[in-house]
């Protein structure tokens, strides 16, 4: 993320003219904009002249710049864009105010918020930031037989390919060198900045000693970690260990990672642990939080006042805030994300037990 120019608005509402570099820039937008911010930005949009109607064509597309008061918002994945929908309230044409329209927000595009930012939303912005500087990384796991490669991306991991290669004996089994040789080409076609290979055994490193010799572009970028198994598992190894921090000085779903595991520990133990919204909310009057744990999806749900919690999140994270707790927002794309979902959406690790 790009942050080119920072001002004030109306009513002490910030504005920042900021430019999404890639699609991770995208989804961290999508849970910082909310229903009420105005959003600037240049767009196209169908507009019936008068002789138009007559002839009923719908209009001609044309260019004009919009702000809009915020209603919905939609990070499209697969197709690399977010869409801001909202009122106009502002236009380059008077005759479209009040008008519903719809910004479709891609890589590279400028728009200017202007809003009322909360900490963990200029949080997430300065994340973004900071993060346009980290290298891309890949996770290679492989084992007798099987591979897989994964990108690591700020809303999560996701799966680029996987290659079955029965290998060992028996009448269908294949010489190992094919399954390196399709890992290899996975890779190199990928082109990411640096790839984390792991697995079990010495596969990973039969594996490794093959792309040394047969993708020499690759070898500098190469670096192994032992794991017990590959697929999810394995990268969920890699990243609790923190190999990915070895190359990118922080990454948001490794401490994920880390935060989920000691919190679902300290639940088995009974000990300093608690979830769901009324009992972390509890706890959070008692200054017992030392980190609050909140899913993003929910909580932007929560603050468009469209869940269930019977408890004002903002005022939670306020007072965790005040009391020296950390929040972390965990993102629903990835699996940390997903066991807090299965626990409420919101749990917090203890600084004490609560009886």
């Amino acid at each position: 993320m790009r942050i080119s120019e920072r001002g004030y608005g109306e009513e002490g509402r910030e504005r920042l003219t900021l430019v999404p570099e890639n699609v991770d820039d995208l989804w961290h937008l999508a849970h910082v904009l909310e229903p009420g911010d105005l959003v600037e930005g240049d767009t196209t949009r169908r507009i019936q002249r008068n002789d138009d109607q007559m002839r009923d064509t719908g209009g001609q597309r044309e260019h004009i710049f919009v702000t809009l008061q915020v209603e919905d918002v939609e990070f499209a994945r697969f197709a690399n864009r977010l869409r801001v929908s909202g009122v106009i309230v502002g236009c380059s044409r008077e005759d479209q105010l009040n008008a519903h329209h719809t910004l479709n927000v891609e890589e590279h595009d400028e728009i200017t918020v202007e809003k009322h930012f909360k900490p963990d939303q200029t949080e997430r912005l300065e994340e973004a930031t900071e993060a346009a500087e980290n290298p891309d990384v890949a996770i290679a796991t492989v084992e007798e037989g099987a591979a897989f490669v994964h990108t690591v991306q700020q809303y999560g991991t996701e799966e680029y390919a996987s290659f079955t290669k029965p290998t060992g004996k028996g009448e269908y089994s294949r010489p190992r060198e094919e399954l390196f040789a399709e890992l290899g080409d996975a890779l190199a076609h990928l082109d990411a900045d640096a790839v984390i290979l792991a697995g079990p055994g010495f596969t990973k490193q039969d594996a490794r000693d093959y792309v040394d010799e047969e993708y020499r572009d690759l070898s500098d970028r190469v670096t192994t970690v032992d794991t017990s198994a590959a697929g999810d598992r394995g990268v969920h190894e890699v990243l609790k260990r923190g190999a990915v921090d070895e190359v990118q000085k922080e990454t948001r779903i490794s401490k994920e990672a880390n935060l989920i595991d000691e919190l679902t520990e300290n639940i088995a133990k009974g000990a300093k642990a608690t979830y769901g919204p009324e009992d972390v909310a509890e706890a959070a009057e008692f200054g017992a939080i030392e980190t609050l744990l909140v899913v993003d999806e929910r909580l932007r749900t929560e603050r468009q006042n469209d869940g269930d919690w019977e408890i004002d999140v903002n005022e939670v994270i306020e007072s965790v805030e005040q009391q020296g707790g950390d929040v972390v927002v965990f993102s629903s794309e990835f699996a940390p994300g997903e066991q807090l979902s299965n626990l409420g959406g919101i749990a917090a690790i203890l600084r004490y037990r609560l009886q």
